[in-house]
């Protein structure tokens, strides 16, 4: 009864039209949609991620650092506040694609990400303004969630919307995860490039406010190569159907009539994939700087390499389920995970040799990514293209804003550094089976889209 529930196909939509005649795009169309797709998802995390590079160094700068584990939480939470948000993007912005388009959603999203991430850099500290300087960069990192949100509506759409059926596994892999890992290797090689130039107590003092600044050229650099993209062939064609360009209206009980249960399943999906994701390679900055302490330099190194690492392994899992499905490849994603990352945490508690640390955390960040990279299409071939962007977009933005949590609540439970390694283990271990036992109820995908 649960799975007929939550991952049955529902009705028709009664109030779309019949699916249209696709508007095909030239191969280097396909390719440049997909590229753009990736990259503005890239330039998303890239501003997200900045700040776990530099998360020890906020918890002095913006909270009351008298407690470590509890001002590095506040940090967490502050991340986390950007997830919370971004549901409420992505169900605006999801609307505005499915309407007007993803072109133009992608490109007004960019911008919003990017200044709001700038202004970050603005901030006074803690010791200069008191209490306020933490809220006003809680404000900032909600505005900077409702932006992110709506990159979603527009990368996780456009990209799979303009490639062909037997590739969209492939797409997936390379938007969602290869933009992670792009992301990711951005912010760790703008990290390596501060605190090698700018003496670690500078850093400190200011140096972490370039990091923030940078997000304004990924805005800029985003500007200028969206505006030339072409638009969903998918979106153009259901658009034409319908006699116009754009404008085209969704019922609002589209949504809460019949695709509930699909959204649900859809968010314990992101959720636990997210969730792995963030435990790993949101993690790992941190736990190489307060558990093995590594000097920043060192930790940029070996995250710009684990970058790399993501990308080639989203890459080939999210292709994998082109040929075995997305069922298939979720679960054995799922069971790797399982077994494979408490352990790897365990070792690298004991490692000492800067091999052996670096084996582990490329093998973390690899793994993690596993489980992350076919749910793009996944939640992608659940929903009609008439309100794929919303289904996909709140789905999303909601399992990513829990998952994101989990690096807050792993520093609460933990309390001292000491245990944050365990704490790690047993977390990941029991996100890995919630993620194994939903896709157990999860039914085929491959072609609905």
């Amino acid at each position: 009864m649960i799975q007929k529930d939550m991952y049955a196909q529902p009705t028709p939509l009664q109030h779309a039209p019949a699916p249209a005649p696709e508007l095909e795009l030239t191969r280097s169309q396909m390719v440049q949609a997909v590229g753009v797709s990736c990259l503005g998802w890239a330039f998303d995390l890239f501003d997200l991620f900045i700040i776990l590079y530099v998360a020890p160094v906020l918890a002095h700068v913006f909270f009351d650092s008298s407690r470590q584990m509890l001002s590095l939480a506040a940090v967490y939470g502050a991340f986390t506040a950007t997830l919370i948000m971004r549901p409420v993007g992505g169900y605006f912005f999801g609307r505005y694609s499915d309407r007007h388009g993803r072109k133009r959603t992608l490109v007004t999203a960019a911008v919003g990400v990017g200044v709001s991430t700038a202004l970050m850099g603005l901030l006074p500290t803690y010791q200069s303004i008191g209490v306020a300087a933490p809220l006003a960069f809680l404000f900032l990192r909600l505005v900077q969630g409702v932006f992110m949100g709506g990159m979603v509506a527009a990368t996780h759409t456009l990209g799979t919307e303009s490639i062909g059926p037997g590739r969209r596994g492939l797409a997936s892999g390379i938007i969602s995860g290869g933009g992670s890992g792009i992301g990711k290797l951005f912010a760790s090689l703008v990290f390596v490039l501060v605190s090698t130039l700018i003496p670690a107590p500078l850093f400190a003092a200011w140096g972490w406010r370039l990091m923030f600044f940078s997000g304004l050229a990924s805005s800029l650099l985003g500007l200028f190569v969206f505006t030339r993209l072409q638009e969903s062939p998918l979106w153009l064609s259901l658009a034409a159907k319908k006699g116009k360009t754009a404008g085209t209206v969704v019922p609002r009980e589209t949504l809460r009539a019949g695709y509930k249960g699909m959204i649900l399943a859809c968010v314990l999906l992101t959720l636990t994939g997210g969730g792995l994701s963030y435990l790993t390679s949101g993690y790992l900055p941190t736990f190489l700087k307060i558990v093995n302490h590594l000097p920043e330099t060192q930790i940029g190194l070996i995250m710009s390499i684990s970058g790399i690492c993501v990308i080639v392994s989203s890459v080939l899992s999210g292709a994998l389920t082109d040929y075995i499905g997305r069922r298939r490849g979720m679960l054995l994603y799922g069971a790797v995970s399982l077994v494979s990352l408490p352990l790897l945490y365990l070792v690298l508690r004991q490692a000492h040799d800067f091999g052996v640390i670096a084996a582990c955390t490329i093998a973390l960040s690899g793994i993690g990514t596993f489980c992350y990279a076919p749910l793009l299409i996944v939640l992608n071939e659940r929903f009609p293209t008439e309100i794929r962007a919303t289904g996909t977009a709140i789905s999303w933005n909601i399992g990513f804003a829990i998952g994101g949590s989990l690096p807050s609540v792993v520093s609460l439970m933990a309390r001292q550094v000491e245990a944050v390694p365990v704490t790690l283990a047993i977390s990941v271990a029991v996100v890995s089976l919630i993620y194994l036992m939903t896709a157990l109820l999860t039914r085929e995908t491959r072609g609905a889209m």
